[in-house]
């Protein structure tokens, strides 16, 4: 099956007429793109958009061999014109399944918001999944056969990603396209950092790909250390990282603190942005959940783990520190950092970054600021991806 993306983008397009933001301003060129509309071996168009003929002329391809037009969502605004020669679109309802003379078959799979998502068979049996802006499948079931070719809204919906990979129907090989672009993130090497986080890609308006062929899928990187100061948005970016994987098991290293009403609400904020799928333990015994089988880790964070270990150390006193304390902490960070080199699943971990703050004044105060700093450096040194967040923006230092 040969598809032609004639736009990429969300309904309104990016950028948005008359929106003044960042993201539109630089939305331009290639990271332009109009309303998501895909044609398939230039007989089946999903989703009509204005300009359509034109866009498929652009592409080299043309709209007159169109058998079918189906609608994946209700479209707002004044009704699109339909070209000349094209049939008049439609949509499949839930479940029903449409066979084309081309030899297409096309099922209407049920969304969770207003729309419908179409899962397309080629003639030669190449799987195509199409879903529409906002939407996620709803009521999926295990196992499922996997799909070739994945088109969604990843940055707005990246839980129905997450959901098609907990069914097998995103697998290592399927190629998962971003579509309904928005103005959401900024466009060209941010929004390429993010999709690839997700196991995802963007390609330009215009691009014509073939569904089943092998492409180069971004490998998502299988330990990430994310490094950021107070209030950075390390936590944000961490867990953005998992949100299109199913059954992440959020490590909360912190406590609770009974009686710390202002701890409370920072772990109550936390908890609120998780996606519901997600398990917590809270936990600073780490070296196991690295060794044992299972979905990936999201480890928040490495700060207070280390708090707890040099309170186990005793590390605060100086005689103790001295005696046996150091000896006592560096063993339990090389306990980690081995861990961590020898897992086999994913893991996202958050640590501060203080080495760049005020020196502390006490000395217990500078011994854990040195201490974190050489976990971090040890722990970063097993991790393909580290990255450090600076006012909310994610500088990668590794990957």
């Amino acid at each position: 099956m040969e598809l032609t993306l004639l736009g990429t983008g969300a309904p309104a397009g990016l950028p948005r007429p008359d929106c003044p933001c960042a993201a539109c301003a630089a939305a331009l060129g290639p990271d332009a793109r109009a309303a998501t509309a895909l044609l398939l071996d230039g007989a089946l168009l999903l989703d009509l958009t204005p300009g359509a003929a034109f866009a498929a002329a652009r592409a080299g391809r043309s709209l007159t061999g169109v058998r079918q037009v189906l609608l994946s969502h209700p479209h707002d605004g004044p009704a699109v014109e339909v070209p000349a020669g094209l049939p008049q679109p439609g949509r499949v309802p839930d479940g029903r399944e449409l066979t084309l003379l081309t030899g297409h078959r096309v099922r209407a799979v049920a969304m969770d918001a207003p729309g419908t998502g179409y899962a397309v068979t080629g003639p030669d049996g190449q799987r195509l999944l199409y879903l529409p802006p906002g939407g996620a499948p709803a009521g999926l079931e295990e196992p499922a056969e996997s799909y070739d070719m994945v088109l969604t809204d990843v940055v707005g919906r990246p839980d129905a990603l997450a959901k098609l990979r907990a069914v097998g129907s995103v697998g290592p090989t399927t190629d998962v396209i971003a579509v309904h672009l928005d103005h959401d993130v900024p466009p060209g090497p941010e929004l390429g950092r993010r999709l690839a986080a997700a196991g995802a890609r963007a390609v330009p308006d215009g691009t014509t790909l073939a569904v089943g062929a092998y492409e180069d899928v971004p490998d998502v990187p299988r330990r990430t250390l994310v490094l950021g100061g107070a209030r950075s948005g390390k936590s944000v970016e961490a867990e953005r990282r998992l949100e299109a994987f199913p059954d992440v098991l959020y490590v909360a290293t912190g406590g609770s603190r009974n009686g710390d009403t202002e701890w409370s609400a920072r772990v109550a904020a936390h908890r609120e942005r998780r996606p519901g799928s997600w398990r917590t333990v809270e936990t600073c015994d780490l070296v196991p959940l690295l060794k044992e089988e299972g979905p990936p880790l999201l480890i928040d964070c490495l700060s207070l783990w280390l708090t707890d270990a040099m309170d186990a150390a005793g590390a605060w006193d100086d005689a103790v520190w001295a005696e046996r304390g150091e000896k006592a902490l560096r063993e339990r960070v090389r306990e980690l950092t081995e861990a961590v080199r020898s897992t086999r699943r994913t893991v996202v971990a958050v640590s501060n970054e203080v080495g760049s703050g005020i020196v502390p004044s006490t000395a217990s105060g500078r011994r854990y600021r040195d201490e974190l700093g050489r976990l971090n450096a040890g722990f970063a040194d097993e991790c393909e991806h580290v990255l450090l967040v600076v006012a909310g923006q994610a500088v990668v230092l590794r990957g």
